[in-house]
């Protein structure tokens, strides 16, 4: 991260509208593509985007570090998209936009594509929330922790069982 981002982060702290302005401009591509993700429609993912700045907005004041507000933006939309997912009752599918972007950018195989995308569909959402954090978005594993406040070790076994997973479900794909 830049010096101009730090000293965004700090204006915006201290109550200067245009610099958290900016802030929402710089992150709400990757604030709604991460919910969009996690949740799989559009109109539930735009409603946490907005209401993550909303949350960051007030209690900006309270964040201790700038160089932590990518983190700390970030698992605020995590905690977020785990609360709509516990109101909705139900489990969110990981958009078919997404996976094919990942897809496309690692395979040109057409079929492959769409055997990655419903082997994401039968994963549990902890596990398509780790490999969305670190195999599309490319977040560290250190970030990732601090993300979903999990320990560090925790991230990487999770990580390690959902491409176990994927890789299962996508042999019963070929099967």
């Amino acid at each position: 991260m830049d010096e101009e981002l730090y000293r965004l982060i700090r204006e915006a702290k201290q109550g200067e509208k245009k610099a958290f302005a900016e802030l929402i401009k710089r992150y709400k591509g990757h604030i709604y593509r991460h919910a969009y993700g996690v949740l799989g429609n559009r109109m539930e993912a735009e409603d946490v985007a907005q209401e993550a700045f909303l949350k960051a907005y007030y209690s900006l004041s309270r964040l201790d570090n700038e160089y932590a507000f990518s983190a700390w933006i970030f698992r605020i939309v995590t905690n977020l998209c785990r609360d709509r997912l516990k109101k909705l009752g139900r489990e969110r599918t990981l958009s078919t936009e997404l996976l094919q972007q990942m897809a496309t950018k690692r395979v040109e195989d057409n079929h492959l594509r769409l055997t990655i995308e419903e082997a994401m569909k039968q994963l549990t959402p902890d596990h398509r929330e780790v490999i969305l954090l670190h195999d599309v978005q490319g977040y560290r594993y250190d970030e990732m922790a601090e993300i979903l406040t999990i320990p560090l070790g925790t991230v990487k076994s999770r990580l390690n069982a959902a491409r176990l997973a994927l890789r299962n479900e996508m042999k019963k794909g070929d099967e």
